[in-house]
This record gives structure tokens, sequence and C-alpha cells, in this order.
């Protein structure tokens, strides 16, 4: 069994976090650049991540976060917020980095831009906010893997309240919308009832289609 695959398999849904121990920051670092080099549709990153470290923000969240105590346990909380829409100006931005990193452009990659700008920005923003969210959470996979590679406890959530969340951090002003919350820590083995128990997962058989 290959080492990733031996980290996913320790990897859990950390139901108690160590309050007391703090994850190291070049940890961290290695976890947000996973998640920065994920894929995402057309190149165009459309979600931020907000690290939250402060432990009066995360008092301040903890009550609209259903009172996980993973909120006020972990050490770092990742926040995943999309763009609230897809405007000229992202697409834009997002296309001339790529030109001025890659020092050239090509016809076709222009095209490529145009056909962005002529469908994205005339769509409804729900629809536009809902893919840009997606993309997210190819990022919150990529970061779920690099904890589990750093063996940092992790656990996904979506049991927030987006709305509460957002003013909390300021996001609406960023044009960004949460979508999902990352605490990263250490379990404390003692007080998890998750720790001990069995991972279990469908059979591959009941899980992967082989079309061959």
């Amino acid at each position: 069994m290959s080492d990733l695959i031996q980290k996913l398999q320790w990897r859990y849904a950390t139901k108690k976090m160590n309050p007391l121990k703090a994850v190291p920051a070049e940890k961290v670092e290695r976890i947000l650049e996973a998640a920065r080099l994920a894929p995402t549709s057309s190149g165009l990153q459309p979600y931020e991540i907000i690290v939250v470290t402060s432990k009066e923000l995360r008092e301040r969240i903890k009550p609209i976060a259903w009172n996980q105590g993973q909120i006020t346990d972990c050490s770092h909380l990742l926040v995943f917020a999309a763009w609230d829409n897809y405007t000229p100006e992202r697409i834009n931005a997002m296309f001339d980095l790529v030109n001025e990193q890659r020092g050239s452009t090509s016809e076709a990659w222009e095209n490529y831009r145009k056909m962005l700008l002529s469908n994205y920005p005339g769509r409804d923003p729900q629809v536009n906010f809902e893919h840009a969210a997606r993309q997210a959470y190819i990022g919150l996979g990529a970061a779920l893997i690099a904890a589990a590679f750093e063996e940092v406890d992790s656990t996904p959530m979506e049991g927030f309240d987006p709305k509460a969340l957002d003013e909390i951090l300021g996001l609406k002003s960023r044009g960004l919308r949460s979508v999902a919350i990352l605490p990263l820590g250490y379990r404390e083995e003692e007080n998890d009832w998750l720790v001990n128990l069995k991972k279990v997962r469908r059979p591959r058989d009941e899980f992967i289609t082989d079309m061959v």
C-alpha cells in the first residue's frame, strides 16, 4: 500500500481536536499550496481561502456553525469562499496573469478569452456562483488530501450559516460567498468517539465501474 493511501486510511473527520496543539506554519502552508495548485475550470481559480487563526473570530463563528467544537479547538480554520459572480474584470485578470507569466499569448488563447467573456458574465449570478463553488470544492479536496499527507487532522464542514459567516468575515464587500470550512488541528484521542472506529467505505465493485 502506498504512503498516500495509508495516510488516507489514517484520516477521518476529527470530532475532537486538541486546543493546546497547533499545526506548524510550514505544514499549513503546504496544505494551502496544494489547494492553490488544484485544477479549476478554465484555470480561473474562482475562489479564495481565508485562514482564520484569531480566537475571537473563531468564537464568533462557532455559534453559527452548530456550536461544533472543532471551530475553536482547531489551530487554523480555512474558509473556502467562491466568487459571487463571473465578471469581465475577473476573467480578464486571470487571462492577463497567464499571458504575463508565460510571456506570450496566441490567437487560440485570446479567442478562448473572448468566448468566456461572451458567455459567463451574461449568465444569472447564482448560476455563476454555483459553478464557482464547485471549483472551490476541488480545492477543498486537495487540501484534505494534503492534510492527510502531512498527518494533520481536518474536518470538512458545510454545517454553518453562510450568510452569517460572510458577514463576520466581510466577504460580501469582496465579492465572495462562503461555501465550506475546514478546521485543521490534531485529534484529542481520549475524547474523540470516532477515532478508533473502523473506516467504512463501499467496496470497490459497488463504487467503481470498469468499462473495458
